[in-house]
């Protein structure tokens, strides 16, 4: 259930022999936001050689790519490749080419593009979708001091908010994973008196360290 993806569009750009690459990388949650992106990067640089594309989408499972008028095998496939490498999903990356005047080769083609996508992704800020139930826990004000440790200690769940009336409800994400743990951990702590009780599902945005 949970993926890596990017959180935001990002580009970086390089030359190699005279010819300009640069890639563009951006999140993107149907094949129609896909197309869409393709097609703005495509007219943005209408002058531009060559747009060649790949993009992952978790939704139908789709992956598509194109090498837009580049030898076969050249461009759109090294570039769904980094994406494969990198086990990212639900994201697009286009790689512009400006000629240079200089052939590349095939295998010049397929590293350069395979340059210009990893350059884009290099610039981006990669995250993590954890799918997380959400869980309101009510108790005394006795019990708050050490139910807040627990859940800060176990570093696997998340602290949200803490709401204070007439008692304490303490507002918690737990990776569905964990989810039977961090129930059984609540309701020890306080001999079964205090009993989660789940709000909603969603996704959260974990960020992904770079190397």
């Amino acid at each position: 259930m949970n993926y890596k993806t990017v959180k935001k569009g990002a580009y970086d750009e390089f030359v190699d022999k005279k010819s300009r690459f640069i890639g563009y990388v951006k999140p993107v949650e149907t094949e129609d936001d896909a197309i869409e992106f393709i097609n703005a990067v495509r007219k943005k640089h209408s002058d531009a050689t060559h747009n060649c594309y790949a993009y992952i989408v978790r939704d139908n499972n789709i992956m598509r790519y194109s090498d837009d008028g580049e030898p076969a095998g050249t461009a759109g496939m090294p570039i769904l490749d980094v994406l494969r490498k990198e086990d990212l999903t639900d994201v697009c990356v286009v790689v512009t080419r400006y000629f240079g005047g200089t052939l590349l080769g095939t295998g010049g083609l397929v590293r350069a593009y395979t340059k210009g996508a990893q350059v884009g992704l290099d610039a981006a800020e990669r995250i993590e979708k954890l799918f997380c139930n959400i869980y309101s826990v009510k108790c005394d004000y006795s019990a708050m001091g050490s139910l807040q440790y627990a859940i800060a200690e176990d570093g696997e769940y998340i602290l949200k908010d803490t709401l204070f009336t007439d008692s304490v409800e303490f507002i918690v994400y737990v990776k569905t994973p964990d989810a039977s743990r961090f129930e059984k951990m609540i309701e020890n702590k306080t001999a079964g008196q205090v009993k989660p009780e789940i709000i909603s599902t969603e996704f959260i945005d974990k960020d992904i360290k770079k190397d």
